[in-house]
């Protein structure tokens, strides 16, 4: 057996050797992303604690908490008391340090243990041939800095190697719009121009289900 196949092995009997229902931790939930990916996992009977800043009631989740990832001792706590840790947090687009969230990531992949982590990255860091999509000519000025910081975080990953961990990309374009259920996937080139929020979180929740892409960074788009 690959190392591979006894990591994949090892998640998928962690919940359903338990004979309980798969419990995952979800930071940034009541956001575009988070709160699709709580209403998706709820649908699919997967409990979800909710993990908000502002402590927002987040429709669907088995509970709701005050926090953010930046925090160990409630890393620490999520890890022990879930299956997965999900984070669909980013930078701050008003200004704030960005090194700031690179910092709670850390912290969080340090603390993960043997929980796996699921973090939500960016499309900068995907590849148009040889050359990142944030680097290409015509990539907007206004999202530099914040695909920058997300390849930094992939780095981040990918050096500290939290594992189990996925990074997942979005689309180089994603917004609200319809649930399809449908979607096309990658690794490293993006799989389409565009995702609706919806179907991220469909990817997302089949991931966290089943998952695939170990130690490793993959996209969706629906075109």
């Amino acid at each position: 057996m690959s190392d591979y196949d006894f990591h994949r092995a090892s998640l998928l009997r962690r919940t359903k050797n338990e004979g309980t229902l798969m419990k995952i931790a979800l930071f940034g939930a009541s956001g575009m992303i988070g709160s699709r990916v709580v209403a998706e996992a709820a649908a699919r009977g997967i409990e979800v604690t909710a993990i908000t800043r502002s402590g927002t009631e987040v429709a669907g989740a088995s509970r709701s908490l005050t926090g953010d990832m930046a925090d160990a001792d409630l890393a620490a706590r999520m890890a022990a008391e879930h299956d997965v840790i999900v984070s669909t947090t980013g930078p701050s687009r008003t200004g704030g340090d960005h090194q700031e969230w690179l910092d709670a990531l850390d912290t969080l992949a340090e603390i993960s243990g043997d929980t796996r982590l699921f973090i939500v990255g960016g499309a900068g860091s995907l590849f148009a041939g040889n050359t990142m999509l944030k680097d290409t000519e015509g990539f907007p000025d206004a999202y530099k800095a914040e695909a920058e910081t997300g390849t930094k975080a992939l780095e981040l990953l990918r050096a500290k190697n939290p594992s189990p961990w996925t990074l997942i990309s979005p689309a180089p374009e994603i917004g609200p719009g319809e649930r399809t259920g449908k979607y096309s996937s990658e690794l490293e080139v993006p799989a389409g121009d565009f995702i609706s929020a919806e179907d991220f979180a469909v990817a997302m929740v089949d991931e966290i289900a089943d998952p695939i892409h170990i130690d490793a960074r993959f996209t969706v788009a629906n075109r």
